[in-house]
């Protein structure tokens, strides 16, 4: 089991190779974040000392932000980095919290699921039709083969941790 590196009120272990995957997921995405930094400030330098900007610019920051936000997903659940209102369940038990924990999982692993799937359709129709991005011609479903495989970790993400939830309830 990987070590506890969560700010989270009620943290559940994970397997050591499902938090690595997590972790080389959000480090894809702050590489993304980090060229899409340097390319708009090279874009706006260039726009203001030359009068031209990289062209596609707003097309590059739209599929890196996606690509980027969708790597972070799976982060974001196995630190347990999720917006959490406790309002109603600060002075409920151990028990309760992770039974409750574990419900907001398993909602979010059906909703994961179901992005999943549509993003797979999404995808498989974009590669059909041949989409593309309008100033750079990009095939746009060449994003979907880094955003589907983080929407699969996310999902596996979400199952690992209803489960330690629903273990750490059993034992409390």
């Amino acid at each position: 089991m990987a070590e506890d590196l969560t700010e989270h009120p009620h943290p559940v272990p994970l397997p050591g190779w499902l938090a690595a995957l997590c972790r080389f997921f959000a480090a894809i995405g702050g590489l993304v974040l980090l060229a899409m930094m340097l390319m708009t400030v090279i874009s706006v330098t260039r726009r203001t000392v030359l009068g031209a900007p990289i062209p596609g610019d707003f097309e590059l920051v739209e599929i890196g932000s996606a690509i980027a936000i969708f790597c972070f997903l799976p982060w974001c659940q196995s630190t347990g980095g999720n917006v959490l209102v406790d309002f109603f369940t600060q002075k409920t038990g151990p028990r309760m919290n992770h039974l409750l924990e574990a419900l907001g999982d398993l909602l979010y692993l059906l909703i994961a699921g179901l992005l999943m799937w549509r993003l797979i359709h999404g995808g498989m129709e974009m590669r059909q039709y041949g989409e593309q991005s309008m100033v750079l011609r990009i095939p746009v479903w060449w994003s979907f083969t880094i955003v589907i495989p983080a929407m699969a970790l996310l999902t596996a993400t979400c199952a690992a941790t209803m489960i330690g939830h629903l273990k750490k309830a059993k034992a409390a």
